[in-house]
């Protein structure tokens, strides 16, 4: 029995059209390799270095004002304790307030100094009205309150209640993000907090028909006081 031996003949496809069977995926990876593969100097060096916003000349505090209004926020400077609690008791009395919640021992005891009533526990917590926290940083650049949850407040008092009151020292009041960074590395070190949040006014949102909605996923006013002194 004779073996006839079957010769296959090999197609090679044209090299355009080996080309377009290479998807977009093997592509992109392709190009990484190749600029991970090129040494290349730095198109930036001095980028850190460069300047993002034309240099401040006004006072921190004022700026801080104007970028809190901005974004519809409540500024209030007070010179010291008794100051703050005559503030802090008009915009009770304006807004009808009655469940008003502080879980920071250094505001309760502000709070308590003055027989001004509040909720030390998250009692009735479903129906708060106004959360008083403390914060890590003011940042004036654009009127931003920086809050962790190492404080006593945790992660829902500046959250959940319609109306937030963040009370700030002067020495908290920074002009850029990065120099809310640097308290918060100064303050923790390495044991820096689990969340850190940037608040920049109330709550807001204009997804429905780009009409702008205040509270639609946290507080819808938001006051900040800035206490020269606690005392």
């Amino acid at each position: 029995m004779v073996k006839k031996a079957i010769k296959t003949s090999r197609q090679y496809l044209p090299l355009q059209q080996m080309k377009d069977n290479i998807t977009s995926k093997e592509l992109m990876l392709k190009k990484i390799r190749k600029a991970l593969l090129e040494k290349r100097d730095n198109p930036y060096p001095n980028l850190e270095e460069s300047p993002l916003y034309q240099q401040n000349e006004e006072e921190l505090e004022i700026l801080f004002a104007e970028q809190l209004s901005t974004v519809s926020g409540n500024f209030i400077f007070c010179e010291n304790g008794v100051d703050f609690i005559e503030n802090i008791l008009e915009l009770a009395d304006r807004y009808k307030w009655r469940k008003i919640y502080c879980w920071e021992p250094e505001l309760q005891q502000l709070l308590s100094t003055y027989e001004f009533p509040f909720y030390q526990t998250d009692k009735d917590f479903e129906q708060a009205e106004v959360g008083i926290t403390m914060c890590e940083a003011l940042v004036a650049r654009n009127g931003s309150v920086m809050v962790s949850n190492h404080n006593a407040a945790g992660r829902r008092l500046s959250i959940f209640p319609h109306h937030h009151i963040v009370i700030a020292r002067t020495g908290q009041l920074v002009l850029d993000l990065k120099d809310a960074f640097q308290l918060l590395k100064d303050k923790y070190g390495n044991q820096i907090p689990s969340m850190i949040s940037n608040i920049t006014g109330p709550s807001r949102t204009a997804d429905i028909e780009k009409t702008l909605v205040l509270g639609a996923h946290g507080p819808k006013e938001l006051f900040v006081f800035l206490i020269d002194d606690f005392s």
